[in-house]
């Protein structure tokens, strides 16, 4: 099944002006957005879609304070759009949708679209990089760091679940839609990714009480670490709490930041994610600190050489 990633998340919110400041501020672009809600989408199309919490054409809630209510998956083409309808159609509603997408909900409850992905081919440079023994990547004269460089998220990178039986939401999405594990936390959840990218993982899912199941975070993907680290800086600044990071992960290395949020989870942006295909071999650890970061910077005041950031010396910096 050719499932290529996730194309939207649909939130229903319960303030739906901070929501959607929120997500431009942080770098999405709106699109049809009007006071019921609407898209707020990445360079290629992958978007959130927010509606108010009441709106009726939304699907029902996970019965939990997650606002999430539906994971939309783009797939390659119209064969594997049928396949998953028949597959799933064996134990469970599939219902066609107007747009000709189709609506399954999983084992756990989590309602899922699929439908031809609306991706958009994007055609622009990864960040450059000079260092010593390589070819420079940057030309003579031209500088890398600069206060007006545009950031704009990519792509919907990934989605984290919790659920209340990670074995069983595991087992549904490789054997019904052929996601593959890449890595694996014991006793917490896999790392999955479907068959249509490498990306190390678009799914994550953690195992946790029922009371809690619903969204943990989801992330955009950003055109490389310095990117990252000014995309995040530039949202502190305008008022945002960081909740995790910068740093980088062990498992899929990829660079992270992630927020608080209105939208009931976390926010991250993430940069760098490694690629595997079918011939890697799952790595399995415990969670912790030392598995989830390679390291981890902790955002703080300003500095500069002239002296610490203001308190820092009464603090015992």
């Amino acid at each position: 099944m050719n499932i290529i990633g996730p194309d939207a998340l649909v939130f229903g919110v319960d303030d739906l002006a901070a929501c959607s400041r929120y997500l431009t501020d942080y770098g999405l672009q709106p699109v049809g957005v009007d006071a019921r809600g609407g898209r707020f989408e990445a360079l290629d199309g992958t978007a959130i879609v927010l509606a108010r919490q009441d709106d009726p054409s939304l699907p029902p809630s996970l019965g939990t304070a997650s606002q999430l209510r539906k994971t939309v998956y783009g797939v390659a083409d119209a064969a594997a759009l049928e396949a998953i309808a028949t597959e799933l159609g064996r134990d469970r509603t599939v219902r066609r949708l107007p747009d000709g997408s189709i609506e399954a909900v999983d084992d756990m409850g989590f309602t899922l679209g699929f439908q031809l992905s609306v991706r958009r081919p994007i055609n622009l440079p990864a960040e450059t990089l000079n260092a010593p023994g390589a070819p420079a990547q940057r030309a003579p004269n031209q500088v890398a760091a600069s206060d007006d460089t545009l950031i704009r998220p990519r792509t919907l990178s990934h989605v984290v679940y919790f659920v209340p039986d990670v074995a069983r939401a595991e087992a549904f999405y490789v054997q019904r839609l052929g996601f593959r594990c890449t890595d694996r936390f014991t006793g917490v959840g896999p790392f999955l990714r479907p068959a249509g990218t490498l990306d190390h993982h678009t799914l994550f899912m953690i195992q946790t009480p029922p009371f809690m199941k619903g969204v943990e975070h989801f992330t955009f993907h950003l055109g490389g670490p310095s990117e990252l680290m000014q995309a995040g800086t530039r949202f502190v600044n305008q008022g945002y709490q960081s909740f995790w990071g910068p740093g980088r992960h062990r498992f899929g290395s990829n660079w992270f930041w992630y927020f608080n949020s209105p939208l009931g989870c976390h926010v991250e942006y993430d940069a760098d994610m490694d690629q595997h295909d079918d011939q890697w071999q799952a790595r399995e650890t415990p969670m912790g600190a030392d598995a989830s970061q390679l390291f981890l910077f902790q955002h703080r005041d300003k500095w500069a050489p002239s002296g610490p950031p203001p308190g820092a010396a009464a603090a015992g910096h």
